[in-house]
């Protein structure tokens, strides 16, 4: 009896003991958010630099309702660990026509095979998986309540994101799919609407395959503010001399409109008061003047204009109305006397008054607001959402951005903002380009900068929007188009690191017993190469570097891109002072976007700027804003900034190395002296 005991004893002992062992190798592989910019199998601490190239999948058209193998979508997992100095692969430099690399479709066989094993969301406590994946959250009073979920989907410049995000903001899952941009010619950038509204489907698809429908409460848009052409029929008309209609969305960063904006700033109307003084070549008003002019075919067919934003909660709903934010920021309109009449006609866009707006919008709905009677039958199926769920009022994507970042509570984090009001915020929102984004009570009107906006992404609050046309796209095209980046590459690969994970590591090996950002004391650029958007509103601006030496390699390729880092910083310097100067009150930055994962672009910032900055908890804070929307249009949250306090959060904090200050005042100074000196090599130039 004593050995049977015995026996039994360690039988369990051994039992236990390999059930702890193995547990690891039995358990479901772990998913990871695959985030805008990253390569598969890589960690999720990695970046989106630039312009990413993006690619179909073979055989498929623009506008086909099918999610090719690159569309990834996974479950939330705690993010692994990050390396030093940790940032994300970029993509490749961009072609003529832009494509990008296929995925793998790991993560989406992945997801199908953890609800096949009947494993829980990551993230969801009390979570039950069946065939409909009805997902629970089990709350302190140990009760079972339904989740209500929100979709958020935000279309980029290069690929269209969607999240289905909780009520307590956090992402429970995340899909990507990169979509089609074409450049026929310099300064040309042109995609498809059909194209766009398929990868929405496909992402969309993604996010809540699995979930209970009744869970999901409301799905909000935002996007680039590109333009969106279509015929009184709804049908793509070409923006192109080509003729081709698929391509009937001129991009948010195409400069063709170089004339026409020149002649209506030349006008000095009333309305350019509220653009900073002058018209940008990436707000609408010129686009339309240069469709008009050029491609008169196309012009006397438009039914209408949208703004990429407003095109897409048309699709879902069928109601052609407008986002205030669309309209207001990008096209003239002002929430207390709507269109100016007389601005259309003197600059020579009288069509549009005749119609009584009806091609650019008379019906305008705030951020937010329910759109029409839900999602339509169509829309429904094509995005596998229930019908008739809300449809938001959308934002563009910066503005979704600093919804779902700059309302965050942020006590006990010792902050300069703490008990101050939200004006004494900026949001900036980092990827290809950078926004800057701060609020007021009253209108403070800042040369340079456009705004201000009333209600144009806070209700009730003015909006000031400072900005950069180019900053992960100029990293991307400073570090690719050095001669050392084959080495780059290659020494990044066999460190299974990110090139830019490697280059801010082989900073830290180079800087020896300085701080890093001492390195460029002799090294210094002026970021506008492709114009300056804020605060001299110079299109003409051009790139400069100085102190350039013959040397060829890694150290060399390592410096060039710390000073274009720097220099961006340095550019948001020039911005905040500016709107600091007018009257804003401006104590901390509130960072999200690609960009904000990269821990030297973010130190720079605080460091050049003197103030500390905030990371939203969740990196996506621009789907998080996108998912705002829909909280507020399901009625589930009273207010925009009762659903931005509940499901904004705050991350990590870093702070200014202010022993540091004086070094980055004298670049400062050498900042400014580079772009007074090019106006004076252009006067001089210009003087023969």
């Amino acid at each position: 009896m004593f050995l049977c005991i015995y026996s039994s004893v360690l039988y369990k002992f051994f039992s236990a003991v390999s059930t702890w062992l193995l547990a690891p190798l039995l358990r479901p592989p772990i998913l990871r958010s695959r985030v805008r910019g990253s390569r598969a199998g890589k960690p999720e601490n990695q970046i989106y630099h630039g312009f990413t190239n993006p690619r179909r999948a073979p055989g498929s058209a623009p506008g086909e309702g099918r999610c090719p193998q690159g569309a990834a979508a996974a479950l939330r997992e705690p993010p692994l660990p990050s390396a030093p100095g940790a940032a994300a692969a970029s993509p490749p430099a961009p072609s003529r026509r832009r494509r990008g690399r296929p995925g793998t479709g790991e993560a989406r066989r992945l997801s199908r095979q953890r609800r096949a094993q009947g494993t829980s969301p990551p993230g969801c406590a009390g979570a039950q998986v069946s065939d409909g994946c009805r997902v629970v959250l089990k709350m302190p009073s140990e009760k079972q309540t339904a989740v209500k979920y929100y979709v958020g989907v935000d279309v980029g410049s290069a690929s269209v994101r969607a999240a289905l995000v909780d009520g307590f903001g956090t992402v429970v899952a995340h899909a990507e799919q990169p979509i089609q941009v074409w450049e026929p010619q310099p300064d040309h950038y042109e995609q498809s609407s059909a194209d766009i509204w398929a990868a929405c489907c496909c992402v969309t698809k993604e996010v809540v395959r699995g979930v209970d429908a009744s869970q999901i409460r409301g799905l909000g848009f935002d996007a680039t503010c590109s333009l969106v052409v279509v015929d009184k029929h709804f049908q793509p008309l070409a923006v192109n001399s080509e003729g081709q209609n698929q391509r009937n969305v001129i991009m948010w960063m195409d400069h063709r409109a170089v004339s026409q904006v020149k002649r209506i700033n030349a006008t000095q109307h009333r309305v350019l008061s509220y653009v900073g003084g002058a018209m940008s070549v990436e707000m609408q008003p010129p686009k339309l003047l240069w469709i008009k002019e050029n491609l008169p075919e196309s012009w006397e067919k438009v039914g209408y204009f949208f703004d990429l934003p407003d095109f897409l909660s048309w699709k879902a709903t069928g109601v052609t109305a407008r986002s205030l934010c669309t309209v207001v920021c990008k096209w003239t309109y002002t929430s207390d006397r709507g269109w100016d009449d007389s601005f259309w006609k003197m600059i020579g866009l009288e069509d549009l008054v005749k119609d009584k707006y009806e091609k650019i919008g008379n019906h305008v709905l705030s951020p937010g607001e329910a759109v029409g009677k839900g999602l339509t039958r169509d829309a429904a199926q094509d995005l596998g959402l229930p019908e008739g769920i809300a449809v938001a009022a959308s934002l563009i994507d910066a503005h979704a951005g600093g919804l779902g970042v700059i309302g965050a509570d942020v006590k006990g984090h010792n902050l300069p903002c703490e008990n101050q009001p939200i004006t004494s915020r900026v949001a900036m929102i980092c990827g290809t380009s950078s926004c800057h984004m701060g609020v007021s009570e009253t209108p403070i009107f800042v040369p340079g900068v456009w705004g201000p906006y009333f209600s144009a992404m806070i209700p009730g609050l003015w909006l000031n929007e400072g900005g950069q046309s180019a900053t992960g796209k100029l990293i991307d095209h400073v570090v690719r188009g050095h001669v050392a980046f084959p080495e780059l590459e290659a020494k990044a690969e066999a460190s299974a690191h990110s090139i830019y994970t490697y280059l801010n590591s082989h900073l830290d090996l180079i800087k020896k017993s300085l701080p890093v950002g001492f390195l460029t004391v002799d090294l210094h650029v002026w970021p506008d190469f492709h114009g300056n958007r804020s605060p001299l509103t110079d299109l003409t601006l051009k790139g400069m570097v100085v102190g350039l030496t013959l040397s060829r390699g890694l150290d060399e390729l390592a410096l060039i891109y710390l000073a274009t880092i720097q220099a961006i910083a340095l550019g948001t310097r020039h911005i905040l002072e500016a709107m600091q100067a007018a009257g804003h009150e401006i104590t901390t930055l509130f960072l999200c976007g690609g960009l904000s994962k990269n821990p030297l672009f973010v130190q720079m910032h605080a460091d050049i700027t003197g103030k500390p900055v905030v990371l939203s908890k969740e990196v996506e804070s621009v789907l998080v804003g996108a998912a705002i929307l829909g909280a507020c249009a399901s009625g589930d949250f009273a207010s925009i900034q009762e659903a931005m306090a509940k499901m904004g959060k705050i991350g990590k904090v870093v702070q200014p190395n202010h022993e540091h200050k004086r070094f980055y005042d004298k670049k400062y100074e050498v900042f400014l002296k580079l772009v007074e000196h090019q106006r004076e090599y252009r006067s001089i130039m210009n003087s023969l």
